[in-house]
């Protein structure tokens, strides 16, 4: 598929099949996610492949899909066949730009003026949702709030935080969701050249 499609065709699916996804194309995926960039090279993403159903369910459950399918909508993160739960470090960021070619003048860590980890999770995230389309499947991304009951049912490190589960399979009919009546902004509103 050519990138200019892949890109038309991204978008937030809320509604699977159910039909079983082959692990090798999901491994495929998620070693797009790998590719993404990271400052100072640190590679602080990391990844969750869940298919086990019983582990989607309390995914589902810690994510309030109870509530979303009250709203009439569709169980989509119960019935995804796989779910990639994004992951990053922020310790490995302040242990990279701790090394000599990475500190100041002074030897001393920077002062990060942005959080580059999340930045870098984004940028694998978006990858992830792009290569599930170049393999002809679907994506939806969801915030978990309850991060700590996800930290514990995955057994995910103090020190790796998840940012949200990416839903993967082959899509079904769904309701799309009212905020996409707003439409995009035009380009004239967004894009600034040499100044704002």
């Amino acid at each position: 598929m050519e990138f200019s499609d892949v890109v038309r065709h991204r978008r937030m699916v809320r509604n699977y099949t159910g039909d079983p996804v082959d692990p090798a194309t999901v491994d495929r995926i998620v070693a797009y996610g790998l590719r993404a960039p990271s400052a100072g090279f640190t590679q602080g993403q990391s990844f969750v492949i869940v298919t086990d159903a019983v582990t989607r369910r309390a995914i589902a459950g810690l994510a309030g899909e109870e509530s979303y399918v009250q709203q009439g909508f569709d169980p989509w993160i119960s019935k995804a066949p796989v779910h990639v739960v994004v992951c990053v470090s922020e310790t490995a960021y302040h242990r990279r730009y701790q090394e000599p070619d990475k500190t100041d003048h002074q030897g001393q860590e920077i002062e990060w003026p942005v959080p580059y980890w999340w930045v870098d999770a984004g940028a694998s995230l978006m990858l992830i949702l792009l290569a599930a389309v170049d393999e002809g499947l679907a994506a939806g991304f969801l915030g978990v709030h309850s991060i700590p009951g996800l930290r514990v049912l995955l057994g995910i490190p103090q020190t790796v935080a998840p940012i949200g589960v990416i839903t993967l399979g082959h899509a079904a009919p769904d309701r799309r969701s009212a905020s996409l009546r707003r439409g995009r902004r035009p380009l004239q509103d967004v894009i600034h050249r040499e100044r704002w």
